[in-house]
């Protein structure tokens, strides 16, 4: 792996918001989410605070990754509301093109697989969000996409195609293409699941240098010793609700529920 040279906020302004704020800048409140008769998300509600690093861990099929697709509308709630510092969606009310485009902006997203285009280069994967949403200029965008691929260590890679670059190169570059349109939080949904451990660590790497430098981010991850080491505050999920929410360490290693313990117990005897 090439070196990570940099955190990612660098200028005056970025740096500020590596101190962290005690007015929220989400709030999920009360979101439910129905497929059908069946109940995915149940009565989920939580905050975070700008420069917060929120691990949420759980068993497969407890609701994480819908809860994080809800948040940013690429799931509709069917209950509740999320507000995003002045903006709130409301269950039911569906935001217009001009809200799902600044929500957009405010909130990255990196997934399980890394939905990078094929026929572009690396350098166009990521610039060509910033031309079409940003208006910048292609000479801009480009500049930009350098320096995030230098800080997740890919600047030799720019020229190269998605198919030429490892699984872990594919991730880091999702990654910058996400930090280029610069989001206030980032959503990371399981970034490591379809990697190796030698090429997840990479993708960890890089996130550990996103939380270190103050940038505001959401985890779904079974990583059990990022969550406990990395972020801030570990949510634990189940069968669509939260069980347990709180500073890292003491729900990682003093859990209050029986079925924390339990998932607990197996994610680290394994």
């Amino acid at each position: 792996m090439n070196s990570i040279t940099s955190p990612y906020l660098d200028s005056g302004q970025e740096s500020e918001r590596a101190a962290k704020s005690d007015a929220p800048i989400l709030c999920v409140d009360g979101v439910g989410k129905m497929f059908g008769a069946h109940r995915v998300l149940d009565n989920v509600s939580f905050q975070m605070r700008t420069g917060e690093v929120i691990a949420i861990i759980g068993p497969s099929g407890s609701g994480k990754s819908t809860l994080l697709r809800c948040i940013n509308q690429l799931e509709p709630p069917t209950e509740g509301r999320v507000t995003i510092d002045d903006m709130t969606i409301e269950a039911g009310h569906a935001p217009s093109y001009r809200e799902l485009v600044t929500l957009r902006r405010r909130i990255g997203m990196v997934f399980q697989s890394f939905n990078l285009f094929p026929h572009l280069s690396v350098l166009r994967n990521v610039s060509l969000a910033q031309e079409r949403t940003m208006g910048r200029s292609r000479k801009q965008a480009d500049e930009r996409s350098l320096e995030l691929l230098a800080r997740v260590g890919l600047a030799d890679k720019a020229s190269q195609y998605p198919a030429r670059c490892s699984g872990g190169q594919q991730q880091r570059i999702a990654i910058a293409r996400a930090l280029a349109l610069e989001p206030e939080i980032m959503l990371f949904d399981e970034p490591t699941s379809a990697l190796d451990p030698e090429l997840g660590l990479e993708v960890l790497t890089v996130m550990k240098e996103l939380a270190t430098s103050g940038m505001t981010m959401i985890v779904v991850t079974h990583e059990m010793h990022f969550a406990e080491s990395v972020s801030d505050r570990v949510i634990i999920m189940a069968d669509g609700r939260i069980l347990e929410q709180g500073e890292s360490e003491e729900v990682m290693r003093r859990p209050k529920t029986g079925r924390a313990a339990k998932f607990l117990s197996a994610v680290r005897d394994r």
